[in-house]
């Protein structure tokens, strides 16, 4: 009897396995990848619930507490700056006026003027604060917190002078020195103090002398006389 070995050769894939080949390949990269990005999203979701820890937040706010404290009275400060052009303007104007409507050759032009006048001629100009009786009104600045303006008759109506009430460091010297011009006396009184002559027939008026004379805050009183 004769017995027959049959070798068994190696099958050859035939051109159809391959696409099979190649579907199955890009199915397991498929998986791999959506089980990835299903990772990355658990991964950020978990982060996000967590949220950030006691530590983080307190230095967070430290720093926003930090800025605050720092920026804050700058940007008062130089928004009490801005309005001094404004005020002294308006201030100049009235004076003039006052002086332009005089009675003229009486010993007493100004007898009577008084805060009425002030509000009745800046009342639309949006620069002062003005509340209060027609005939008493309340004239507010905005130099400081609260300050007020005052006209008030002095020498029997021979003269008149205007008063800011606390006026903020951050207006001085600035606003004296718009007002020098048409003041014939100014004196400033800061934190309380003795009031202390700026201008006068005697004394030059000086931008440096003013604001060495000058308190920190809302504490500074100026007087303005007008002859």
């Amino acid at each position: 009897m004769y017995i027959h070995h049959i070798n068994h050769m190696p099958r050859i894939p035939d051109s159809c396995d391959r696409p099979r080949q190649l579907q199955r390949r890009h199915q397991g990269q498929h998986q791999n990848l959506h089980q990835n990005l299903h990772q990355n999203l658990h991964q950020s979701q978990r982060r996000h619930q967590a949220g950030f820890s006691l530590v983080e937040v307190s230095i967070v706010m430290a720093i926003v507490l930090l800025l605050a404290i720092i920026a804050i009275p700058a940007i008062s400060a130089y928004v009490i700056e801005s309005k001094v052009p404004k005020v002294g303007e308006e201030l100049t104007r009235f004076i003039l006026h006052a002086k332009v409507n005089a009675a003229n050759g009486l010993p007493t032009p100004y007898d009577g003027i008084g805060n009425a006048n002030l509000a009745n001629m800046v009342r639309d100009t949006g620069v002062f604060t003005i509340s209060g009786a027609a005939d008493a009104p309340t004239v507010r600045h905005g130099l400081g917190s609260a300050g007020e303006v005052t006209v008030a008759t002095v020498d029997s109506g021979a003269a008149f002078t205007i008063t800011l009430s606390k006026v903020n460091h951050a207006a001085c010297p600035s606003i004296a020195s718009v007002m020098q011009r048409v003041s014939d006396s100014i004196t400033v009184a800061g934190n309380g103090g003795a009031a202390s002559v700026i201008k006068d027939a005697a004394t030059r008026y000086s931008a440096l002398a003013t604001e060495s004379q000058c308190s920190e805050g809302d504490e500074n009183t100026f007087v303005f006389k007008v002859l």
